[in-house]
């Protein structure tokens, strides 16, 4: 029963849900694939699904996560051998680190930066630092993510400039 109500909501569904991957990845061969891979996937684990709204939403959800975990993997670019060959040597390499050191600490408050380290550096999970910290992990995780945000719009200004 829960198979059918996954199929039907597939199949009526099926152009919303690639409309949705296609605006996000701009490729619709993609998002073809993306969509046949979350059906298949749904299918295969055969979810709970009691009603025909469960199966709407479980596949909105797993066919956006899904376009969303493409999008991210096509944006990370490998390292290029003859990039790694350009990369600065030993006192250029501290003159970017230091550099990098002082937008952090001019664009980061000073509990944006211990979260981040702690998480990225410390290996600590979110709900042991807001627990230090007498914060809610959801309080601690909004920190994190506009940290991360905000690091990334500042380095990419910053190298951009070269």
């Amino acid at each position: 029963m829960a198979q059918d109500y996954l199929t039907e909501a597939f199949v009526r569904l099926r152009q919303k849900l690639k409309g949705i991957s296609g605006r996000m990845l701009q490729d619709p061969d993609e998002a073809e694939d993306v969509l046949q891979e979350s059906f298949v996937r749904l299918w295969r684990r055969q979810y709970p699904v009691r009603t025909e709204k469960e199966a709407e939403a479980l596949l909105s959800r797993t066919v956006r996560n899904a376009s969303l975990n493409k999008r991210r993997r096509k944006r990370a670019i490998p390292l290029d051998k003859d990039i790694a060959d350009d990369s600065p040597d030993g006192e250029d390499k501290e003159k970017a680190y230091a550099e990098m050191h002082r937008q952090i600490e001019r664009t980061l408050t000073e509990k944006q930066i211990y979260i981040l380290e702690e998480k990225e550096y410390g290996g600590r999970t979110l709900e042991e630092i807001a627990k230090e910290l007498k914060m809610e992990p959801a309080a601690v995780r909004m920190q994190l993510s506009r940290a991360r945000k905000m690091l990334r719009e500042t380095l990419k200004d910053t190298f951009q400039d070269d």
